[in-house]
């Protein structure tokens, strides 16, 4: 499967994001999904943790973060996050693909800045599949690729469909 970057690449990916999200908050990006106080939120490809304390604030102490990643740097950072901010429902994954999670226990599924940088797509979409509740939603943001290239690798292999655009995202839900 993937292979984490170099500890000095993660390091530079969270300055730029740092900086991106001064200009760009991601705020925004989270507006378009329907986060509810209680919602189970499982953060694929969680990075740095910059939409954790955004997902924090929607879904309250009642839900959970599932913060998912294969950087051990990522993982370090998020549960240094979660400790700062005081933030005792977020879980942390240290994980090529596979959760640990139990079948359809999440109610969202936050799909961003990743999919272009996965070797097997259709492996994790088909775990992400298997944990999302049969009324949920992957959201997907990517803006290192086109609208086709997301759309058509998310739903080519008849997990999921495309539910609506909005602004900066795609939701799509499971068949």
């Amino acid at each position: 499967m993937d292979k984490a970057m170099p500890n000095w690449a993660f390091r530079g990916m969270s300055f730029f994001f740092r900086v991106r999200d001064t200009f760009e908050p991601r705020a925004r990006v989270l507006q378009e999904v329907q986060l509810e106080p209680g919602f189970q939120v499982l953060d694929y490809g969680c990075g740095p943790g910059t939409y954790i304390p955004g997902i924090a604030d929607r879904v309250t102490d009642r839900g959970r973060i599932y913060a998912l990643d294969l950087h051990p740097l990522a993982v370090e950072r998020v549960q240094a996050l979660a400790r700062r901010r005081g933030l005792d429902n977020v879980r942390t994954i240290r994980s090529d693909c596979q959760t640990g999670l139990p079948d359809e226990s999440v109610d969202v599924v936050l799909l961003y800045d990743i999919f272009h940088m996965l070797s097997e797509p259709q492996d994790v979409l088909a775990e992400l599949n298997r944990v999302l509740k049969p009324r949920g939603t992957l959201s997907v943001h990517d803006p290192h690729i086109d609208e086709q290239v997301i759309v058509g690798g998310v739903t080519q292999g008849r997990l999921f469909e495309l539910k609506s655009k909005g602004q900066r995202t795609y939701r799509f839900r499971k068949l």
